[in-house]
């Protein structure tokens, strides 16, 4: 690097500097306060959807699902999750206490250890709750997400949607390539089948 380069201010850390002046940044309550607000902004859209959903068609057509034994892990960690079978955006943080602190610290651990500017962080932050809003939001548009990553890599809502139905596949959230791994991967057929059997059973 030149001093040339040195002396020349990147614009996010100019940005950061202004930032981090503000009293709210160093409010020990600015963390809560910014995930609230990123969780909650990216659920408005999907629960306005969720609303118009029983009188539009054209937003029918996109809900995945029209009406809505296991591990010591499962029952002491996740099962709470799995409280509602059919998935909406606001179930996304609907966890037990255990484990929204072991994602809690997964989540920030990540990026302290790879030493992440703090904006970089809050990037990650956004987009973590963005993508695990989007997999619980119940929808599947042309638009989605896992359209943009190419062989089925990334899952999406489908894919999340169907481990709610059966509980014991599709376990990754996001990247597809652990269920590939362990035999744990279904897909849109084995959806259709199941979601079939549950209008059936209702």
């Amino acid at each position: 690097m030149t001093s040339s380069n040195s002396t020349q201010l990147l614009p996010l850390q100019i940005l950061w500097d202004c930032l981090r002046q503000q009293s709210l940044l160093r409010s020990p309550f600015f963390p809560v306060f910014f995930s609230l607000t990123i969780y909650l902004s990216c659920c408005l859209p999907y629960v306005c959807l969720d609303i118009l959903c029983s009188q539009l068609t054209l937003i029918q057509r996109f809900k995945i699902q029209p009406q809505s034994q296991v591990s010591w892990l499962y029952r002491h960690f996740h099962r709470e999750h799995h409280f509602y079978r059919a998935t909406f955006s606001l179930t996304t943080e609907n966890s037990s206490i255990w484990e929204m602190l072991s994602l809690s610290f997964f989540t920030t651990l990540n990026p302290a250890l790879l030493d992440c500017h703090p904006l970089t962080e809050m990037l990650f932050y956004i987009t973590n709750i963005y993508l695990s809003v989007e997999a619980h939001s119940g929808y599947e548009f042309p638009w989605s997400p896992h359209r943009l990553v190419p062989f089925g890599l990334y899952g999406g809502a489908q894919h999340h949607d169907l481990h709610h139905l059966k509980f014991k596949v599709n376990y990754a959230p996001y990247f597809t390539h652990w269920d590939r791994l362990f035999g744990t991967l279904q897909g849109k057929c084995t959806q259709r089948r199941a979601r079939k059997l549950s209008l059936k059973g209702s």
